[in-house]
This record gives C-alpha cells, structure tokens and sequence, in this order.
C-alpha cells in the first residue's frame, strides 16, 4: 500500500463518527435520494445516486465497523479502499454534489447524506485529493481574504463607485453599530448593486450599519472544499472583526453557503459563541418592512419567480420571509414548482461553480431548472438572494438559450422604497 493510500484511508477512518457509522447501518438501499439530486435526476446514470458518493467511506466502514466486514477482512473476501476509489470518487464529491440537502430531506429513515459528504471531503483534502480550482480559492482565501483575490483595495474602489452612484455614504469600521455587513467577493465584483441597495434601503430605514476593513469577506471556500482549518481561519477573521467594533449583529449576504458558513457552522467551528447576533439580509429586510421601518410603494405587474437558494432555505430556515417582501411588491409572483424548502438548486453549490471540469455535468443538471420554469406562465424575471445562484442562473440560461432575466431581491426592494 503506497504511503498516499494509506494517509487517505486514515483520513477516511479519523471522520467516521459514531453519527456516520449508524447511517450507514440504517441505509436501506431505496434508492430515494437519486429522485432527489439533479445530477442523478438529469444525467439517468446510477452514478450519480447520492449515497453512492460516499462509497470510500462505505467500505472503510464495512471493513472496519460491521460484524460482517470485519468476518470479511479476516478471510479476505471485503474490498479495502484503492488508489482507484480516491481517483474516481473525487470527481464525483466535488463535481456533481453541491450539498443542496435535498437527498436529506427525503431519506425515509433520516439519514443527512449532506452530513457525510462534508466529513468525506474532509478525508479527501486530509489525504490530497482535491480538485485545483478549489485548491487555490481556499489558498487565496487564507492569504488574500478572498476566493476571488479581492482585496480591501477591491472594495474600497466598489464603494467609491456606489457612493458615486447614490450619494449614499457607506461606512467603514464604524464603532458600536447596530450591525456589521459581509459581502460574497462576487456582489463586490459583479454585483455591486447589491451595495447600492442595501445602501438606499438602511438609509430609508434609519439603520446603523458599518463595513469592517478587516473582515468583509462572507465566502468560506473551506467549508466548500472540506477544510475545517481553513473554514476556521476565515469565519475567525470575521469574528475578530465584528468584536472588535463591538457590533450587535452581523448580517450575511445575499449568499447561499455564506449564511451557513457563519451563522451555523461558525460556533462549532471556533468552539465558542458569538457575543453577537447572525442575521440573514433577507430576515433583516422583512423585519424592518413588517416594523414600518422600511416602507415600500408601487407594485410591478411583471410576471416573477423566485428561486430558493438551498443553503439559505432548505439548511437555513429563510423561506417565508423573501416571499412576503415579494409579495409587497409584485403582484403577479409565481411560485415554481416544489418552491421552498424542496426547490431544486441552481447546480453550482457546495464549490460546484469553482470547479471548471464540473461545467459539463452542471450544465446537464440545470436542464431541471429549465423544466421549472417551462411551468411558469409568461415568467421572463427570475428574483433570487445568492450572487453564486445568480451567475449559475445567468449561465444556464445562457446555454440553454432561455431570455429571462436574473436580479436579486434585495436591489428590487430598494426599487421601491417610498420616496
């Protein structure tokens, strides 16, 4: 056994809980999960079931934790993991997985595949098997403060671009704010009139909010890719950030597995609690409407749907809230098919949209979105709340030659604030 092998197996041993053991004693082989994830759904291959992507972590388990496999071992008759195994499985945990939950919610006897994936991951990268571009996004993470390589230099000049815009002053590492706004890289980059929104919106509203120079960055590429050092290091940097200017709260942006990163995951991955409050934008805008803080006017007549980012409805809870603040301002909103907590995700999650070799398969995936929204009736506007959503929508669309048009629900809130 080569010294690679062996580290790998080792990584897969070190991850097996007693939580992963016991799912995979209960799994009954239904086969349910694959009618849940769209690369299976899309792609009509069994390779793609979910519970088939942990098979590396399968067999160490049979070998090593069931009475039978251990029987096997002895006699010779249960596979161990190979080079092979490693090899082919981690195209499939990076490239056709985005963690999206849904397989999770439909095991009949409760299994979190989502759960097991993450801990196979993090096997994966303990024993070197990772994808390149997920690679180096978790290396400028750690050594820039961002996936992207966007720096305080980065931002500064987006924020001069939007003061420009607004008029609006955005401020930075303002002391004792009420609440400390994070970006994903891609609203600095290619959104940024994400800013501009939110901007119009907290001074309409009379929120103390501030920027921190030291801890902007919401993306944790470690979480992506399955490194819990990183994923560490990153929320940390936030953290330090948030305490050292003593704000109440810190909101999350529009950002799929950013609110998951550091509202969830975050605690358990510092080993202590917050002194402050994690808010989604989305929880913070429908609070401050449903307060009289933030009062909106007119209504557009065009036909929409929303897309449910998975990390920020399905894993984090916020689905009710995007649909009334549609709702207060949209008066033809369409509801896609298995909206909410089961919509289908966008392809590009968990570090999918990072992966470039991943393009062919997420493209094939998208075709679900496609059919979702062939149902809709004279829909061309889909509103979504994650920049990563965003692009992968934008670029699905563009390959399957669809002419709807992607924004984001907290720009088209700050089109109508009352004036």
């Amino acid at each position: 056994m080569s010294e690679r092998l062996e580290k790998g197996i080792q990584a897969l041993r070190d991850k097996m809980d007693a939580r992963i053991a016991s799912y995979f004693s209960s799994c009954v082989h239904c086969g349910l999960c694959a009618e849940a994830c769209l690369f299976a759904t899309e792609s009509q291959d069994p390779i793609y079931t979910p519970i088939y992507k942990l098979e590396p972590m399968r067999k160490v388990w049979s070998r090593e934790y069931s009475f039978w496999g251990k029987l096997g071992a002895m006699i010779g008759v249960t596979d161990n993991v190979t080079e092979e195994d490693f090899a082919n499985w981690e195209t499939l945990v990076y490239d056709s997985c985005t963690m999206c939950g849904r397989c999770s919610m439909v095991c009949p006897v409760g299994i979190d595949i989502t759960y097991m994936i993450r801990k196979e991951r993090e096997a994966f990268v303990a024993a070197g098997y990772t994808p390149e571009g997920l690679q180096a996004a978790t290396e400028r993470a750690i050594n820039i403060g961002s996936p992207m390589g966007v720096t305080l230099k980065t931002l500064q000049a987006t924020i001069r671009s939007v003061e420009k815009e607004t008029g609006l002053t955005i401020p930075m590492d303002v002391a004792g704010a009420d609440y400390m706004v994070l970006f994903s890289s891609m609203e600095i980059v290619n959104f940024e009139e994400y800013i501009a929104g939110l901007a119009r919106i907290f001074k309409a509203a009379g929120v103390s909010w501030t920027v921190s120079s030291k801890g902007f960055e919401a993306t944790n590429s470690g979480i992506q890719i399955g490194d819990p050092e990183a994923a560490k290091t990153i929320v940390e940097r936030v953290v330090s950030a948030a305490e050292e200017l003593g704000v109440k709260s810190v909101i999350s942006p529009e950002c799929g597995h950013a609110f998951m990163a550091i509202r969830w995951e975050g605690p358990n991955l510092i080993g202590r609690q917050y002194p402050f409050k994690v808010i989604h934008i989305l929880e913070l805008l429908s609070e401050l409407h449903e307060n009289g803080s933030l009062q909106l006017e007119g209504m557009t007549d065009t036909p929409l749907t929303y897309h449910d980012p998975c990390q920020i409805s399905r894993r984090g809870g916020v689905i009710q809230q995007p649909r009334d603040l549609l709702n207060s301002v949209a008066s033809n909103f369409q509801e896609m098919s298995d909206g909410g907590d089961m919509n289908w995700c966008c392809g590009g999650g968990g570090g999918v949209s990072a992966n470039e070799r991943a393009d062919e398969i997420r493209l094939q995936a998208f075709n679900i979105k496609k059919k979702q929204l062939a149902e809709l009736d004279g829909v061309e506007t889909i509103v979504t709340a994650c920049a990563n959503c965003r692009l992968m929508l934008e670029d699905g669309l563009e390959h399957y030659e669809l002419s709807h048009e992607v924004t984001g629900l907290t720009e088209l809130i700050a089109e109508h604030i009352k004036q």
